[in-house]
């Protein structure tokens, strides 16, 4: 009567463990979800298939910057004289009663002329005389010439120092940051970040932000290595800012890792963050039930413009079907998004079932030692 009492005791503390909910890392599917079509539910629920991708495909990209870029383009593989530059000049002249030459010496120095804003810089009985627009070479050619008529034997050796608006500086993210001189009209943002000692392979997802004329332009520099012909030619006063993709996803429950995750690509779909997240747990996820978790800003729920129903949205990914693993390799991971993967309902009842032998093996134990 005893052994019944006590056997009793633990199925009843075994039923009353079934009915009360047991510890999770996440919920199931339909605990978080529901049925999909609940009244007044403040968020709407879109499997990822193939028949949805494209209509998804025309939906707003949130929580990114959208920026473009300027494809490259041809320039003088000569420096150009700009204002703000530094013009150093230095005039031969063998002439004994020169005008510019004291006896005895054959050279005089005419340093550091700032080019003004309208392009000139002042020479000696000639005035004002314009350098601007002009290579080095074919601005000596000019003051050469001009010199002639009052020192026919003069010869001319032009030095320059570029200014402001002939040289570019270089933010962050790269071995030595500063300001670097354009050494001519073609050079490339990839020449330059390659001068700077190029970028440290700790930086994640190294991206590239262009400042120009009030415009800020940006992209990443893997684009740049896989198609050249973006990487554009740089401009006196442009800023460059090499910086890590500040863009990040969430994984929670069943899943590898639960943890904060940067982007290590431009493009992460569904597939690429379950990788990076480790996969989910064999023995607890539901393969069936990977939600993802994303909110939408007020503007996509525009009139005449295609978004979702409400501004929360789950995506439901079925990684047992063969459109579901293809779709979600076609499906894109925003900045912000949440990764989710669900516990199996199956776990539940095995633990349950674990507790009843467990109960079980007790009663056995107390049996036996009963006789």
């Amino acid at each position: 009567m005893k052994l019944f009492i006590r056997v009793a005791s633990l199925l009843g503390l075994c039923c009353l463990i079934a009915a009360c909910s047991l510890p999770r890392g996440a919920g199931v599917e339909r605990e978080i979800i529901g049925s999909g079509d609940d009244a007044g539910a403040d968020f709407a629920v879109y499997p990822v298939t193939r028949d949805f991708l494209p209509t998804l495909a025309e939906w707003p990209v949130g929580g990114e910057a959208d920026l473009q870029w300027i494809t490259a383009s041809g320039g003088s593989r000569s420096q150009i004289i700009r204002p703000g530059d530094t013009v150093s000049i230095r005039i031969w002249d063998s002439n004994d009663n020169s005008l510019l030459t004291s006896p005895g010496v054959r050279t005089v120095d005419l340093t550091e002329m700032v080019v003004s804003g309208n392009g000139t810089i002042f020479m000696p009985y000639i005035g004002d005389t314009r350098v601007s627009g002009m290579t080095p070479s074919v601005a000596r050619e000019s003051l050469q010439s001009s010199l002639e008529a009052i020192v026919p034997s003069a010869q001319v050796q032009l030095a320059i120092v570029a200014g402001r608006f002939n040289s570019v500086d270089l933010v962050g993210g790269v071995a030595r940051p500063g300001t670097y001189p354009l050494p001519d009209q073609s050079y490339s943002i990839l020449s330059l970040i390659s001068e700077a000692g190029g970028v440290p392979p700790t930086l994640a997802n190294p991206q590239i932000r262009l400042m120009r004329g009030g415009h800020l332009f940006g992209t990443s520099i893997n684009r740049l290595y896989s198609e050249p012909q973006l990487d554009t030619r740089l401009q006196g006063g442009d800023r460059v800012i090499v910086e890590e993709d500040d863009r990040y996803f969430l994984s929670l429950g069943a899943a590898g890792t639960q943890a904060q995750h940067p982007f290590t690509q431009d493009v992460v779909s569904a597939l690429d963050a379950i990788s990076i997240i480790g996969g989910v747990s064999a023995s607890r996820a539901d393969p069936e039930g990977i939600l993802i978790l994303r909110e939408y800003p007020d503007s996509a729920l525009r009139a005449g413009e295609r978004g979702p129903r409400q501004e929360r949205v789950v995506f439901t990914l079925d990684l047992t079907t063969s459109d579901g693993l293809f779709s979600a390799r076609h499906f894109r991971i925003q900045s912000g998004d949440l990764v989710l993967a669900t516990e199996s309902p199956v776990s539940s009842v095995q633990t349950v079932f674990s507790l009843f032998g467990s109960a079980f093996g007790l009663a056995n134990a107390v049996s036996n030692a009963t006789n």
